[in-house]
């Protein structure tokens, strides 16, 4: 089986400085997502559904709860050869320094990658949004005989300058790259695409910073220390002198770049026909089975309304949010456009009354959030109303975030009764 030469490597990503007060306290891969998974479960979850079962994910920073995620959820038989290890930045004899890069991680983790038998390396991006059969993928760079495969996404002109464009001839070999063009440049680097992308606008090829690289190509390239990102580095300076293919991909993909995409990435999947889709039988997105009990609701009005495993929801409306796993919400509380990441652990009747908590985690009552997204295991006290949108200026306090509009309340922040935003 091909998938047997094939080994993934994930990478983690810096400090997640613009998902921030997300990444405060955790990786970027660790991030909570549509309720009950983590940023890192779609990239593994492709994998595996592509059958290829052994991965490395990279990471620096934060990496314990990444970590526990990972031990947690995937596990494999004995007599199978399939892992998920997490490579954290080392310091060895040979480098004493953190990750200076994309590749530069890869290069730092190379003496624990190559003590496996491989052909292809498969390199992934641990916090994108997207289902895609790797196998396609794999099956178009042997045929062709491609040195390097870049899987590319065709964008319309308004979102090209936000991306490294690829420019490809008739046979998808990429000629040229430039990274974020300028709107007076795009004229000159559309590429072939189908005729339902050309309908669209969609004649530029974005990377999707996802690749394919033949072992000994990859391992050469390593070699050079002065190289340290795939995006800005090695790519360019492979054009023209290996055989670089372009794979078009035409699904849905976004990049969780910051808080505002992230915001609509996961307030994306409350509409009707979500273009991520959770229950695709073919594609199922793989998490930490927590055996929770059933959601309870209780006099509310749901539209549009996600709802995760073990909450218990009292509220008057909830409209366009996501409610994630043990999520607590007091009486004629409305929730509106929210993400609401749930808690880690309930509080029992018990510890209620004897520790004499003031402020449940959850919601409480006769509050009003909206454009919000409130963190694991925060406290928001009753008759609380925090109304996010343009009008509001970015700023931080020890308690929130406002980042574009879009309120964040901090992972165990406690918000009191009756505050106003």
């Amino acid at each position: 089986m091909i998938n047997d030469k094939v080994l993934s490597i994930i990478l983690g990503g810096g400090q997640g400085t613009r998902l921030y007060p997300l990444t405060a306290t955790r990786s970027k891969p660790a991030v909570p997502i549509a309720g009950k998974y983590r940023l890192v479960d779609i990239p593994i979850s492709n994998c595996l559904n592509s059958d290829i079962k052994r991965m490395f994910v990279l990471t620096q920073f934060n990496s314990a709860s990444l970590n526990r995620h990972i031990k947690n959820t995937f596990h494999f038989s004995f007599f199978s050869s399939a892992f998920v290890d997490v490579l954290a930045a080392e310091q060895t004899p040979d480098n004493k320094g953190w990750f200076q890069g994309t590749a530069d991680a890869v290069r730092q983790s190379m003496h624990h990658i190559n003590r496996h038998e491989f052909e292809y390396a498969l390199i992934l991006s641990g916090d994108q949004l997207y289902q895609m059969d790797f196998n396609e993928m794999i099956d178009a760079h042997i045929k062709a005989g491609a040195d390097i495969s870049i899987a590319t996404i065709p964008v319309t002109e308004k979102d090209a300058p936000s991306f490294g464009i690829l420019k490809t001839d008739q046979e998808n070999w990429i000629t040229s790259f430039t990274e974020k063009p300028g709107p007076d440049l795009l004229p000159e680097w559309t590429s072939p695409v189908s005729d339902e992308m050309k309908s669209k606008g969609k004649n530029h090829l974005a990377s999707m910073g996802i690749y394919i690289f033949n072992r000994q190509l990859l391992e050469d390239l390593m070699a050079d220390e002065s190289m340290i990102d795939f995006g800005k580095e090695i790519i360019p300076s492979s054009i023209g002198k290996y055989k670089t293919m372009s794979y078009q991909y035409e699904g849905y993909w976004t990049d969780i770049g910051n808080i505002d995409s992230f915001f609509e990435a996961n307030l994306g999947l409350t509409d009707e026909l979500p273009e991520f889709n959770l229950y695709d039988t073919q594609q199922s997105i793989y998490t930490r089975p927590r055996l929770l009990p059933t959601s309870k609701l209780t006099g509310t009005v749901c539209d549009k309304a996600v709802i995760a495993d073990g909450c218990i929801i009292h509220a008057q409306r909830i409209e366009k949010s996501v409610i994630g796993i043990r999520s607590r919400i007091g009486k004629e509380s409305t929730i509106i456009n929210t993400y609401m990441m749930g808690n880690d652990e309930y509080e029992t009747l018990e510890e209620i009354a004897n520790s004499k908590i003031d402020i449940l985690m959850g919601i409480g009552e006769r509050c009003y959030i909206k454009n919000t997204i409130v963190d694991k295991n925060a406290r928001i006290g009753d008759d609380v109303r925090i109304d996010g949108g343009p009008h509001l200026e970015d700023h931080e306090t020890d308690r929130y975030v406002v980042k574009d509009g879009i309120v964040v309340i901090k992972k165990n922040a406690v918000i009191p009764k009756g505050f106003s935003l």
